[in-house]
């Protein structure tokens, strides 16, 4: 059986990819008269993290109603402030919206800055993710395995008494830093893979990874490498655009953006979140919070991630004075920071990540002699003013190719841009290989120290967090 075809849109914020979308969708509505493909429109799929949770439009930067062109737009705006919603959960939810949506004979447009979320719908079980073990809660603890018995087994007193009696709550890294590094130094003790790939300060996924690990009896590391062994073929038949443009073009034009929201009234909307976390919980419109003069908010949760709302939020909550006007500013310069490092994440996922995993995929399939089943874009917004030349024009006749199974342009010879960033060498995209079990004990205690040293390290980086020039280059 042939799979569907599926388009997705990532890229970092500010590069255009909702206006691609709608300019995409608009355009297989007036195809459906003459195209041989036979598809009939298209319907908007949001895979951005933030997109999915209700009001707070400016802060999430959700295109507005109005310029949404009567293009429907799904999965944004449904879910509560507060509520915790993972990648597991969308992946779900987008399945059974593309699902929908092909039986309607029409196109799913994905599009995000989320590329995680992404790479997950289209790959299934080559992502590392521990989502399988989602309801660990909800079952009895399994025997340890091997590898997890010798981790425990090297366990301090200290370590193994927190690790039989994990916390039911969670510690506020403000509140309670002692017992949230705890937490992070025995994921690093049990787990180094593990633990790298979060901030101490993330106690939620902290603790949900140790959790994993005690009903389940494995190790987080020992899933993923499972679960990266397992070479799937991809979902559906998908056409990747990527929108880039150049950082030293990008940074200004995030700074200008960020501008703008503050003056479209983005501190109006950190005040009416911070209402609905004061609010008592039978009277919130959203979802958690606290009923005290000073809530403490816990920033890996729902929509307080958000960027923007962490620095206001401190700023809202002084008293008025000249502290508070240097403390306006310093959020501002703050919130350009921030916006300015994810957009470099975001760039990062998606050569190191992304990118490979289309590549491995296409290649099995040269090697069985089809076509590629993840071709993949990249399109320089980098001068927004030649949009039509540079990214419409181009992108359309690429998805028209697509979705009649014709011979498609070389991403290559799109542009420089493109030949430069998408001559990438084909990379393993597996996880890091696991020490072996005959010198467990030794490489987790080194590994552990490591892990530990470098929570540590960012525990004083944040203490030092400071606005420098150097924030703002390019790594």
């Amino acid at each position: 059986m042939s799979l569907r075809p599926l388009i997705a849109i990532c890229g970092t914020t500010g590069v255009g990819k909702s206006k691609l979308a709608i300019e995409l969708a608009l355009s297989l509505q007036l195809q459906t008269s003459h195209s041989t493909h036979g598809y009939n429109g298209a319907r908007i799929i949001n895979a951005d993290a933030m997109q999915v949770y209700a009001g707070m439009d400016i802060i999430t930067n959700k295109v507005p109603p109005e310029e949404q062109a009567g293009v429907e737009h799904l999965l944004m705006g449904f879910k509560k402030p507060g509520e915790q919603y993972v990648v597991g959960q969308w992946v779900r939810d987008a399945i059974q919206v593309i699902e929908e949506t092909h039986r309607r004979n029409q196109i799913p447009i994905i599009v995000g800055g989320t590329s995680y979320w992404i790479q997950h719908l289209i790959f299934p079980n080559r992502l590392a993710s521990l989502d399988k073990l989602d309801d660990t809660d909800k079952r009895p603890s399994a025997p340890m395995s091997e590898t997890l018995a010798a981790a425990v087994n090297c366990l301090p007193p200290k370590f193994l008494d927190l690790y039989n009696n994990l916390p039911k709550q969670l510690p506020s890294d403000s509140v309670d830093s002692e017992s949230a590094s705890a937490l992070y130094s025995l994921l690093g003790s049990l787990d180094p893979q593990m633990a790298q790939r979060w901030h101490w300060k993330d106690s939620r996924k902290v603790l949900r990874s140790l959790n994993v690990i005690k009903e389940s009896g494995r190790l987080g590391s020992e899933v993923v490498s499972e679960q990266n062994q397992v070479n799937e073929p991809p979902r559906y038949r998908s056409l990747l655009f990527w929108l880039y443009a150049k950082p030293d073009i990008l940074f200004p034009r995030l700074d200008a953006r960020v501008d703008n929201m503050i003056q479209r009234g983005l501190l109006k909307e950190v005040q009416e979140l911070i209402d609905i976390a004061k609010s008592p919980p039978e009277e919130q419109t959203y979802g958690p919070g606290s009923d005290t003069d000073s809530p403490q908010f816990d920033y890996t949760l729902g929509l307080y991630q958000s960027i923007g709302f962490k620095e206001f939020s401190q700023y809202l909550s002084m008293p008025e004075g000249q502290e508070k006007t240097k403390a306006y500013e310093s959020a501002v310069g703050r919130m350009k920071i921030s916006t300015r490092q994810y957009a470099k994440k975001q760039v990062s996922w998606l050569r190191n990540k992304l990118l490979p995993a289309a590549y491995s995929a296409n290649a099995a399939m040269r090697e069985i002699g089809k076509l590629p089943v993840v071709p993949t874009y990249l399109l320089d917004a980098t001068d927004l003013s030649s949009w039509k030349e540079n990214i419409h024009d181009i992108a359309e006749r690429i998805t028209r190719d697509f979705l009649e199974e014709r011979d498609l342009l070389d991403p290559l010879s799109v542009s420089d841009t493109a030949a430069s960033l998408l001559s990438l060498p084909e990379k393993d995209v597996s996880s890091p290989k696991r020490a072996t079990k005959d010198c467990l004990p030794c490489l987790h205690g080194q590994s552990a120290t490591t892990s530990l040293n470098r929570g540590r390290q960012r525990m004083e980086s944040t203490r030092r967090y400071s606005i420098s020039s150097e924030d703002a280059k390019t790594s």
